[in-house]
């Protein structure tokens, strides 16, 4: 498998200020990454999460601490050749004086499936995909019935991120580590819920994902999905096992993370985000919450390393004693990149 020597084309965060005014945003590092999914959430206010997609269309915002259905009319009005753009003063966007990061993932290309003319599923999808990323958003809509529909990765999705866009109701997270028969809720605290309704207690394969007669499949209602395979040197989706001391384990990636974000799967608690871009050194990395409005947090918890990440605290929403943790990692650089020049080794942050 190749590694991909320039994570900055498929993932990226960015940092900058609102203006209250129109502004464009450019990424950094010559990274060329026109984004299909912009996550933007403000760092110094508590204001909502919003999530932007150039398949749902410009300025459709879904909120990731809220069980909403999608609203139009919101920030981000283009997504452009290293960035984005912002329309006038938005709240969760773009208000002046406030600091916001904004998570950024490259698709890019057009994807459709119709099922009973291709043989592939049952359900007719239709999205963007990055088969070098592991990564596509796909949009269907449901029927009420259990079926199959078509991711486009030509590979197994570790971790999807499915939400009803026509009602109010939770996003449901498919990952590996739990099964085909749980899940866990994206907008909320839950521990795991053990449903033969959303994914009919079948796995994701390198062609579809099942979908069972829940939110992510009610007759005529539009759904998305974000689907994550692993590839190496870029992203990393497993778990791990907390063992509640402040000289936590150490979590392999195989790269210098980018970005974090974690679970805990058997208790209430917080879903967390850090990344290498916000105000930060080992240990004293900050973090962000996908399920709440709160402002960015200050705890010490997390080292980012030159190969994966090591916890720095017993806490119980990062390493509780026994627990079982689900994580997606993206890189900043593998843990060796290869060059024309030779093997590149990576340090720590």
């Amino acid at each position: 498998m190749a590694i991909i020597n320039k994570p900055t084309a498929y993932f990226q965060t960015t940092l900058y200020s609102g203006t209250g005014s129109s502004q464009s945003i450019t990424n950094t590092g010559n990274s060329d990454l026109q984004p299909d999914w912009v996550w933007v959430k403000s760092r110094s206010t508590a204001v909502d999460h919003e999530l932007f997609d150039s398949v749902r269309g410009t300025g459709v915002a879904l909120i990731s601490n809220g069980n909403y259905a999608e609203s139009t009319g919101r920030g981000v009005n283009s997504f452009d050749s290293d960035g984005f753009s912002l329309v006038h003063a938005q709240g969760a966007t773009n208000t002046s004086g406030r600091t916001y990061a904004a998570w950024q993932w490259k698709a890019g290309t057009s994807f459709t499936n119709d099922a009973s003319g291709t043989g592939i599923g049952s359900i007719d999808s239709a999205g963007s995909v990055n088969t070098t990323s592991g990564f596509s958003i796909i949009s269907y809509t449901g029927t009420g019935s259990v079926g199959t529909v078509a991711h486009g990765l030509g590979a197994v999705p570790k971790m999807i991120l499915f939400k009803n866009r026509s009602r109010a109701s939770n996003w449901i997270v498919y990952h590996e580590a739990l099964g085909n028969t749980k899940n866990l809720y994206l907008d909320a605290t839950n521990a795991e819920h053990d449903r033969s309704d959303t994914f009919n207690d079948t796995s994701p394969t390198s062609s579809v994902f099942t979908v069972g007669t829940a939110d992510l499949n009610i007759n005529t209602e539009s759904i998305i999905a974000y689907c994550f395979a692993e590839k190496q040197g870029y992203s990393k989706i497993s778990s791990y096992v907390g063992n509640g001391n402040a000289d936590g384990p150490f979590i392999y990636t195989g790269f210098k993370p980018a970005y974090v974000m974690i679970k805990r799967t058997d208790a209430a608690n917080n879903w967390m985000v850090w990344d290498n871009k916000r105000i930060g050194y080992n240990v004293d990395n900050n973090e962000l919450y996908p399920n709440e409005t709160a402002a960015e947090g200050d705890d010490d918890r997390i080292d980012l390393l030159s190969n994966g990440f090591k916890w720095r605290s017993g806490g119980a929403t990062n390493n509780a004693s026994g627990s079982v943790f689900i994580y997606m990692a993206f890189a900043e650089q593998p843990f060796v990149s290869n060059t024309a020049s030779g093997s590149v080794p990576v340090t720590a942050r």
